[in-house]
């Protein structure tokens, strides 16, 4: 089978990226040819036999003129369609799976597809994993960024709500442009050719299912765990409790740094970064150990009494929660999204109503000194099986197929 994954990076830059290399490498060394299309970059890493990319859109560097003409760009691109029917051309696909598309690629690349085919007469499966509430909020969090708080004013397509709450990057221009990308495509239709809408989460689903369109074409699958090291069931677990991602405030961390503040006699290390690292320093018992990964971020895991994960926004399906359950470390977690999903609570796990910086202080208290709680819930960490890249390919191959 020929699979074009599609994503607007083609560099490790987040969950979407880690999904699809593990995923697209799991698929090739399968039997299958796996190709790549999304934009130029320098620090790409997948590719596509064509070489044919769209240009880099970087809105950070760009001058005040190049971002009102990138804007545009981010509703409709001329470019994105030329180049990938390069690339139908040259594969010629079976199944072009989509990932983040939206803004730096737009929903246009679909309408190219859906062109191609009828031209070729080759029938062509589009499948879109959704990482983020995109389809159904410009601002793909479910979240005012202003407020912090939950909002779900433009489900129902009422989109001109993300222009009012001004909800991409508290930007006028930026969210008016969201705005109108959502309701043109929308209005558009484009998002019928869509086969099939993969969910990371029950909770995602249910979320995206207020659209009755996508109602007809989601599936729920939580997403599978990469390469771990196997645990050992004797792991000493050491005298700190982890905190680790990213320090922002939609990721509950300024919730967590008052219960830390609360609790002097705990010691807690957070490895990460953030626009609130500097308020790490208002906690004489917070280590920051900054960004890490691969196995020493895993050691930090496995030798944490316990992980915290105390998220503010519609978490979808986070590998942090994942990951340290499956290296034998529980997680107190905030009762948000597709969270509840992953912890089995009081057995993998406690969780504690999002936002409660007093009920977590107390959980973290009475877990940290309960030693045999502790062993037992480790444990059941230890049983607890999540899909492998094995099984979700074998059910994402059904649904490629069908």
């Amino acid at each position: 089978m020929k699979i074009l994954m599609v994503n607007k990076f083609l560099y490790p830059n987040g969950g979407s990226e880690t999904y699809m290399m593990k995923l697209g490498q799991y698929l090739s060394e399968h039997g299958n040819e796996v190709e790549y299309f999304g934009m130029n970059h320098e620090g790409n890493c997948f590719f596509n036999s064509a070489q044919s990319y769209t240009s880099d859109m970087d809105f950070h560097t760009a001058s005040a003129i190049s971002k009102v003409k990138m804007s545009f760009k981010t509703v409709y691109s001329k470019e994105a369609r030329e180049k990938i029917r390069a690339v139908l051309e040259s594969f010629e696909p079976d199944v072009v799976h989509l990932n983040n598309f939206n803004f730096q690629l737009t929903p246009s690349i679909i309408l190219e597809i859906r062109e191609w085919e009828k031209q070729n007469g080759k029938r062509v499966k589009i499948v879109y994993t959704a990482h983020d509430y995109q389809l159904i909020c410009p601002n793909h969090m479910l979240l005012n960024p202003n407020t912090n708080a939950i909002c779900e004013d433009c489900i129902g397509g009422k989109f001109t709500a993300c222009t009012k709450n001004k909800c991409i990057h508290s930007s006028t221009l930026k969210s008016v442009f969201g705005s109108l990308e959502a309701m043109y495509w929308n209005k558009n239709g484009v998002y019928e050719n869509i086969d099939a809408v993969i969910c990371c989460s029950r909770f995602m689903k249910s979320k995206l299912d207020t659209n009755p369109l996508f109602a007809k074409k989601t599936v729920a699958m939580h997403n599978f765990v990469g390469d771990l090291p196997v645990p050992e069931s004797t792991v000493a677990k050491k005298p700190y409790v982890l905190y680790f991602g990213r320090f922002a405030q939609e990721k509950g961390v300024n919730t967590l740094i008052e219960a830390c503040k609360a609790l002097p006699d705990i010691n807690f290390i957070f490895a990460g970064s953030g626009p609130l690292e500097e308020k790490l320093d208002y906690a004489d018992n917070i280590k920051n150990v900054g960004f890490k990964s691969g196995n020493e971020l895993y050691s930090l895991i496995a030798g944490a009494r316990f992980s915290v994960y105390p998220s503010e926004w519609y978490e979808n399906c986070p590998y942090s929660v994942m990951e340290s359950i499956s290296l034998g470390t529980p997680v107190v977690g905030a009762d948000i999204g597709g969270i509840p999903e992953l912890i089995d609570d009081t057995k993998t796990g406690l969780l504690f109503e999002v936002g409660n910086a007093l009920q977590l202080t107390d959980i973290i208290r009475s877990l940290y000194s309960d030693g045999e709680r502790l062993e037992r819930m480790s444990e059941c960490c230890l049983m607890k099986k999540y899909v492998t890249v094995e099984e979700y390919a074998g059910k994402l191959t059904e649904i490629y197929r069908n």
